[in-house]
């Protein structure tokens, strides 16, 4: 029996399905700051240092909590979590593109490829709606408290994801599998098979690799904020994405006519192979 052909929805999250940074949202207040406050001092700290700004954060994070005695749990990051803000519609997406490809023969996967932490996005609303969540973590002692980074995802780590999704690679860890050599007709989700959501100059790596190899990358951005427009009409203009638009997730939103199109297109375009292929 012929396989439907798997398409992979990859996110970033912070600005793409979320109008903010995720620590906005619950872990800021919770230390006393306001969120210029505590990316100034993270920002500071990655500059006076010549660090990775995503370790920048991730320690100030733990400083600020130990400093105001906020134990950093699992459970503590996903309560944050559940006070994440979500675009207009994003709840009612995910049904809504899996039932719109299941009528069109095809199967819809979704991932997370995040700079931000699994922990709090494991906490959001949307969490079960992932078939992976690639994010950022902490290694916990054996009280279960944060001691240190455990993944930190720059823009290389996102990278390297999008080949673990084409092959079916669910771990973070692993560096093995995912720099193994697989022909294109063999993994699991091609890169044509792709469609990456995100939101400005730090998903340019990713919108690249994808639609060099045949994917399609689409900008979002906030449709109330005019810089956010202006930053995704440069990368169309550059040619870093096909597609630009409001980050609306509703029914009736260029959003949802966009993947449908892009999903009738990846199925037409499958049954051609397989046709040309069976003859």
């Amino acid at each position: 029996m012929r396989k439907k052909p798997i398409i992979a929805l990859v996110y970033d999250f912070d600005g793409t399905l979320s109008p903010g940074n995720m620590q906005e949202f619950g872990f800021i207040q919770a230390v006393g700051q306001t969120p210029e406050e505590f990316w100034t001092k993270s920002d500071s700290i990655a500059r006076g240092q010549d660090a990775s700004n995503i370790l920048a954060y991730m320690k100030l994070m733990f400083d600020e909590a130990k400093k105001n005695n906020i134990p950093l749990r699992r459970k503590e990051f996903k309560e944050f979590g559940k006070h994440i803000e979500l675009y207009e519609g994003v709840r009612e997406w995910f049904r809504m593109v899996n039932a719109y490809g299941e009528a069109h023969g095809v199967k819809i996967e979704h991932y997370i490829n995040s700079s931000g932490l699994k922990e709090i996005i494991e906490g959001s609303p949307i969490a079960g709606e992932f078939k992976h969540i690639f994010a950022g973590t902490f290694i916990y002692d054996e009280n279960g408290e944060a001691e240190w980074p455990g993944i930190a995802v720059d823009y290389t780590a996102k990278t390297q994801f999008l080949f673990k999704i084409s092959k079916g690679i669910f771990s973070s860890r692993d560096t093995k599998m995912v720099n193994s050599s697989i022909a294109d007709d063999k993994k699991r989700i091609p890169f044509s098979h792709m469609i990456y959501f995100g939101d400005g100059d730090t998903d340019i790596p990713c919108m690249k690799i994808v639609k060099m190899f045949g994917g399609y990358a689409i900008a979002v951005f906030d449709p109330n904020n005019s810089r956010k427009h202006a930053s995704s009409q440069k990368l169309l203009r550059q040619g870093r994405v096909k597609f630009i638009t409001p980050a609306v997730y509703t029914k009736d939103s260029r959003t949802f006519r966009i993947v449908c199109t892009i999903i009738d297109r990846i199925k037409a375009d499958n049954d051609l192979e397989f046709l040309a292929r069976y003859q």
